[in-house]
């Protein structure tokens, strides 16, 4: 209480009003997987410092700043087509955890000592460019053509690429290749690499990793060498290398400390290094610490990505059988969709797992988080692995497959809203979500109860907080009902808050919302009709 010592006008101020619960955000996807790097730029005394973010979450608001951050398309990796199809679908921000980059193919060229000096680089990063290989060849000067000063010995680079039935064929022949010497102003030297007019190779870069060393120690001598990725990037992908650590926050782990992430997706956890073959055991391990996460959480969902390759009665028995998850906070996408890929102009398999995310995003901006993210059009898609039929989705529908259909005039929809829940009440992805909305709103709106007088006159401020929330949400459509009585209701008393509870220092209040439920089944009952009067 205020003190009045001494005669005077005194002017207080006293908050009486309601405090407004706000809605939280819904569409906040987390992808984890493989990049070509993983690397932010930060401004540091002036100057442009590199640091490593391999494992931590990242925000990425476009694609530009994921390509910035993360590198491109790359083969081996999922994850950037899963961004890439996020954004292209409705997505706005995301947070993109690299735990394994995928570096470039690269070999080192032997000098005629036979030290490796000159480096030769994929210029696109990935498993493709282990299908190259490179022969460098060191032709006799053309007549009258003294060479260059400053310059030694030009060669040329056939790049030649595996063929998959077996073989190799030429893809690339950089002519007249040349190492050139440049003195600096400080008299230093510098050794680089000069091409014929200067075009520039497409599918490899020359470099010279010391270019202190003089020019006749990096001159190669003729050879061929394949290009190589680092072993370590060739082994298949393990559940540890995705969950990360919690005390340095990475990986899965880490995304406890990320408030506004609404959903999860692990699209590299199909991805299969050059003769592998995928683990099924390992996917349904990382699938089930994926959702034991969410559920720990209470805010986000998994949208997880059925095994690649598999027909619809496959996938069917994988569910039931060796998957057998049971959760309201997660969904699966059958099958994976065909996109084209920017980078090799030819259609590729894709996990669905980044188009859907967009499509939820989209779906929470243009309709509200109430609204089942379903017959929406697939954005991207050129394709699907199996075009699953009626009979077929009937079969996986009532087990939570969600199924991705093309239908004759109508594009490439999805087809299926289900959790993978048993219990009827938390069937649909609309429900779920709603749910983790509202429960996440009222949780830090109402922070300001904590501490405050447990007595009559707080139960009635957040009942009334509370009913005012709730009622923009039935406005919006996302409750049943015609009123608001008929929608939800909020107790909060002095039945529910005896005296030996509120010696505990609890405070307890009930809500109940009947949230609105997709029609999933629509049927019209026709029957003939003789007309009035008959």
């Amino acid at each position: 209480m205020p003190e009045y010592l001494s005669p005077g006008v005194y002017v207080e101020e006293i908050d009486r009003g309601p405090k407004p619960i706000e809605g939280v955000g819904t569409a906040m996807p987390v992808f984890i997987g493989f990049t070509e790097k993983a690397q932010i730029v930060e401004q540091l005394d002036g100057e442009s410092v590199s640091r490593d973010v391999l494992g931590l979450p990242q925000l990425v608001t476009n694609w530009s700043q994921f390509v910035e951050r993360f590198g491109g398309f790359l083969e081996g990796a999922y994850l950037p087509h899963s961004v890439y199809g996020y954004f292209q679908n409705g997505g706005n921000r995301c947070y993109v955890v690299s735990v394994r980059t995928i570096p470039k193919a690269q070999t080192a060229l032997l000098n005629a000592e036979g030290k490796p000096q000159l480096l030769v680089r994929a210029k696109q990063a990935g498993f493709d460019g282990m299908r190259l290989r490179v022969k460098v060849e060191t032709p006799p000067p053309a007549d009258g053509e003294p060479p260059a000063e400053g310059g030694g010995t030009p060669f040329t680079v056939t790049v030649e690429r595996e063929k998959k039935t077996g073989g190799w064929q030429t893809a690339e022949v950089v002519r007249d290749a040349q190492l050139t010497e440049v003195v600096l102003d400080d008299g230093a030297k510098r050794v680089g690499v000069a091409y014929k007019q200067n075009k520039a190779p497409q599918l490899i870069e020359l470099l010279v990793p010391d270019a202190t060393m003089p020019l006749a120690q990096v001159q190669p001598r003729e050879q061929e060498q394949p290009l190589t990725i680092e072993s370590k990037v060739l082994s298949l992908p393990t559940s540890s290398e995705f969950q990360g650590e919690v005390t340095e926050r990475t990986g899965l782990d880490g995304l406890a400390a990320l408030d506004d992430a609404t959903m999860v997706c692990v699209p590299d956890l199909m991805s299969v290094p050059p003769g592998q073959k995928l683990d099924l055991k390992m996917v349904k391990a990382v699938q089930t610490m994926v959702i034991a996460h969410c559920e720990q959480m209470h805010d986000r969902v998994a949208i997880l990505d059925a095994p690649p390759g598999m027909s619809p009665q496959q996938i069917k028995k994988w569910r039931m059988d060796t998957a057998g998850f049971d959760s309201s906070y997660a969904a699966l996408y059958y099958p994976w969709i065909e996109i084209m890929d920017p980078v090799t102009n030819r259609n590729i398999l894709v996990p669905p797992s980044g188009h859907m995310a967009g499509i939820w995003a989209r779906n929470d901006n243009t309709r509200g988080v109430h609204k089942a993210p379903a017959n929406e059009v697939v954005r991207g898609a050129t394709g699907l692995a199996v075009n699953c039929t009626k009979g077929e989705q009937d079969t996986l529908n009532p087990n939570g497959v969600n199924c991705i259909r093309a239908f004759p005039g109508m594009g490439i929809r999805v087809w299926g809203a289900r959790t993978l829940a048993s219990n009827p009440a938390w069937r649909y992805i609309n429900v779920r979500r709603l749910f983790n909305m509202v429960e996440k709103s009222i949780e830090r709106g109402t922070q300001w109860v904590v501490f405050e007088p447990n007595d009559p006159s707080l139960w009635s401020q957040v009942t009334r907080d509370v009913s005012s929330f709730l009622s923009t949400v039935w406005v919006s459509g996302a409750l049943f009902g015609t009123t608001p009585d008929q929608a939800f209701y909020v107790k909060c008393d002095a039945e529910l808050n005896p005296s030996a509870s509120r010696d505990l220092g609890r405070l307890i209040i009930e809500i109940g919302m009947c949230p609105v439920k997709p029609a999933e089944f629509v049927i019209f009952r026709i029957s003939q009709w003789a007309g009035p009067g008959t």
